[in-house]
């Protein structure tokens, strides 16, 4: 689809000779003399090589039409993950690179949107957060429970997750799929 190149935003998929880039960042320059460009940062989605490309701001360039289909998580087999479409009940291997640091907290089950173009995954949309069962955690020091301290805890998928000293094993709690860190206490 056609768009203005200045219409472009970070994240946009951009078609460009051929090849699919990721732009991952935009500047409008305005030079003292001749028209107005726009600058874009751009990262190609396979090999991952960086580029940057000026437009004029009228220029239209390619926008490359993305299809999102919501799938269920399914299994993990060394660093392939494998999704059901919750449409068609397809089945699709997904390599771990491209759902990124993300991948420990995906949990038997879990719904999530795959971005795909012409039938390629591109990209994996998690939840914002997870709830997870904590089984190990350090014991309360007595007179920590004052302060806003934190401690080691190890989530039931082997991730690490500072909690407050009042969490023990065997809880359940929230945790922010993005940043890894403890949102609250599971309320049942």
């Amino acid at each position: 689809m056609k768009v203005n190149a200045n219409t472009m935003r970070k994240g946009h998929i951009l078609e460009h000779n051929g090849r699919l880039y990721v732009i991952t960042g935009t500047q409008i320059v305005q030079p003292g003399k001749g028209g107005a460009f726009i600058q874009l940062e751009m990262k190609d989605v396979k090999t991952g090589n960086k580029n940057i490309e000026r437009f004029r701001t009228g220029e239209a360039v390619e926008r490359a039409r993305l299809d999102d289909h919501e799938m269920t998580f399914l299994f993990a087999e060394d660093d392939n993950y494998t999704f059901m479409d919750k449409e068609t009940f397809e089945q699709v291997t997904i390599s771990g690179d491209i759902i990124g640091d993300g991948k420990i907290f995906l949990a038997d089950g879990m719904e999530v949107v795959v971005q795909s173009f012409e039938g390629a995954p591109l990209s994996v949309e998690l939840p914002q957060s997870v709830v997870l069962l904590i089984t190990e955690a350090d014991p309360v020091v007595k007179g920590q429970t004052a302060s806003s301290s934190y401690k080691p805890a190890v989530l039931e998928n082997g991730a690490r997750v500072m909690v407050p000293p009042h969490i023990e094993a065997g809880t359940k709690i929230v945790v922010n799929i993005e940043t890894g860190e403890y949102m609250e206490r599971f309320k049942d």
